[in-house]
């Protein structure tokens, strides 16, 4: 049996508890603190963790959003999408 320590990447709580399975099979976990879902591995790209900030460093750095899509192997209308919701987030 292999044991995994576990902490939730929001709020570092280490008590976090399993909340199911996505489609693909992968195990869901949930915070007990900010009860919020997360995963340890993504299938989806435009989900793992850092994937927002780069695509608003590259908008920063003049990056277009094909280039930027191209790049982080995403959807343009991710892409505009994230930096449209980052206006509202500041």
């Amino acid at each position: 049996m292999v044991t995994v320590n576990l902490h939730c990447p929001r709020c570092q709580s280490v008590q976090v508890y399993r909340r199911g399975q996505n489609p693909k099979r992968h195990d869901r976990f949930r915070g007990r603190d900010c009860h919020r879902v997360f995963q340890l591995s993504y299938c989806y790209e435009p989900r793992k963790p850092g994937v927002k900030d780069q695509i608003a460093e590259m908008a920063f750095n003049g990056a277009g959003v094909r280039y930027t899509a191209r790049t982080l192997k995403i959807g343009i209308n991710t892409v505009i999408r994230t930096l449209k919701n980052s206006r509202h987030e500041e």
